[in-house]
């Protein structure tokens, strides 16, 4: 799906990947979103060539894992397309990867040199992202390692999936690689909470603030704030000196 801002100029555009439900509600309701702060708000059915039940994987109770070239072979045709819609600037472009969508962020990026940017909320950090299987045939830092655009990363201290030592793995990864990066950590955040199709995780007040990252972050990049020629490391972390992951809990 499409969304574009009022007017007729060229604007430039926010591709948003869905999480593990498939192309629902919330992903279609951040690109709207987005057109209405004046991007192209994109969201592509990551999915799309699979054959499963539906209702089954919006409801949660069936998770695919398709494999990584599949994927990208499916954010190559959106971006390849968007580059020839009149109201794309095509030199302007972010993607924005969502928990099990993030890694695809970093699959996408490693494999293209016309991102401006990338963002990824609370995902490419859990083990599963790392682990080298027949669906995900490269290693995360090998992929990080050939990125050439700058990334926001969100997360949440709060996350069950995802822990500060996550984190830290993906944060060693980029600065090891020399590779930019801005990296915020949302304190008691719990996984997923700018979802608000999801009562029990949505917080407003932090998902507004970290809404007002992402289009910070677009915004400086697509005006050239982080230049190509220079390494930048941002990362900004508030928790407990307390912090126990094994405490943390899913909420619906």
């Amino acid at each position: 799906m499409i969304y574009l801002p009022s007017g007729t100029a060229r604007a430039p555009a926010l591709i948003f990947l869905h999480e593990r439900y498939g192309l629902v509600k919330h992903t279609l309701d951040l690109a709207q979103k987005a057109a209405a702060a004046g991007f192209v708000g994109v969201a592509p059915d990551l999915f799309a060539r699979w054959q499963g039940d539906r209702e089954a994987l919006r409801a949660g109770t069936v998770r695919v894992t398709l494999p990584d070239p599949e994927v990208a072979a499916v954010l190559h045709e959106t971006i390849e397309e968007l580059k020839e819609n009149p109201r794309v600037d095509a030199g302007r472009v972010v993607l924005v990867g969502v928990c099990q969508s993030g890694r695809y962020a970093v699959v996408a990026a490693s494999e293209r040199g016309d991102l401006a940017g990338c963002v990824v909320l609370y995902g490419a950090a859990q083990e599963s992202d790392w682990m080298v299987t027949k669906e995900q045939p490269r290693p995360m830092p090998e992929m990080i390692g050939a990125v050439n655009a700058p990334f926001l990363f969100v997360f949440g201290e709060g996350d069950h999936v995802i822990s500060l030592a996550d984190v830290r793995r993906v944060r060693g990864a980029f600065e090891d690689a020399r590779k930019s990066y801005r990296m915020r950590v949302f304190a008691s955040m719990p996984h997923g909470w700018l979802n608000d199709t999801m009562p029990g995780r949505y917080r407003p007040r932090e998902a507004a603030q970290a809404w007002d990252l992402v289009v910070g972050f677009a915004h400086e990049v697509f005006d050239g704030g982080w230049r190509r020629e220079r390494v930048r490391w941002e990362f900004a972390a508030d928790t407990s000196p307390a912090y126990d992951f094994g405490k943390n809990v899913r909420f619906e």
